[in-house]
């Protein structure tokens, strides 16, 4: 099983036991987050061990390589001076070096290849994350609208279906019989405690009123020319007492 595999299995493994002990998906998709990261450092540990692996074989071939180098020089050293015997040995020298460092490279090769794997697999798993980030506070919107929705829908079906509207009547119904209960209430008063005779004088007060505003009027027409002098003059009016006398002088006259 890769590194990768078994960080995917441990994942799977935790976020099952999280979803089948979930009470609260805020605090659930938090710790999801959070156990994602924690697998992501480890899984850069690791790919970080891997990439120097890698790095320790390719040094440990160029090091073979150059000790092949090395005991080649030292061959034709050997050759120039004479000494055959000398250069046979550093050529066999030569060829271990040689064949440990293309084993090496090999390896280191082969090695590379699975590390670039690893490298790309967790820019995979970065990126993953970073979505489940974005795809959380989605998934948290959603709850919160739904927590609303419920609320919502448990305080309508707790109340009866006509209740509040009843009582908002009641009490409607309940004013509006107060206000006629002072109305009412108001009405005697004024009959029966002299407020209304009162009331009777401020309106007699009120058309005398209208009647100076509309003398003061025609003198101001006079003055401009509109009216001829004397228009001002106030004409006699009865009051109800001499409408009744004079009605009984006519009927006492002769016919």
């Amino acid at each position: 099983m890769g590194l990768f595999d078994r960080i995917a299995t441990l994942f799977k493994s935790n976020i099952n036991d999280l979803i089948s002990k979930a009470e609260n998906p805020e605090k659930m998709l938090d710790q999801i987050v959070v156990d994602m990261r924690n697998q992501l450092a480890q899984a850069k540990q690791q790919v970080a061990g891997a990439i120097a692996d890698e790095k320790r074989l390719k040094d440990q071939a160029e090091s073979e390589y150059n000790q092949a180098q090395d005991w080649e020089a030292k061959a034709m050293l050997a050759v120039k001076e004479g000494r055959d015997d000398l250069a046979k040995q550093a050529l066999l020298r030569h060829t271990e070096h040689l064949n440990a460092g293309q084993q090496l490279e090999q390896t280191w090769q082969s090695h590379q290849a699975e590390t670039e794997k690893l490298k790309n697999s967790l820019r995979d798993l970065n990126d993953k994350i970073e979505e489940a980030k974005r795809k959380k506070n989605l998934l948290l919107a959603r709850q919160r609208r739904a927590q609303a929705q419920q609320r919502i829908q448990q305080t309508m079906s707790g109340m009866s279906e006509k209740s509040a509207f009843e009582a908002f009547a009641r009490m409607e119904e309940k004013i509006d019989q107060n206000e006629r209960m002072i109305k009412a209430s108001t009405e005697i008063d004024e009959e029966f405690s002299g407020d209304r005779l009162a009331g009777d004088f401020k309106r007699l007060e009120k058309v005398a009123g209208s009647a100076s505003a509309d003398q003061q009027l025609t003198a101001l027409k006079e003055k401009m020319g509109l009216l001829p002098p004397g228009s001002s003059q106030p004409s006699r009016r009865l009051g109800a007492g001499e409408e009744t006398v004079q009605a009984e002088i006519e009927d006492k006259k002769p016919r």
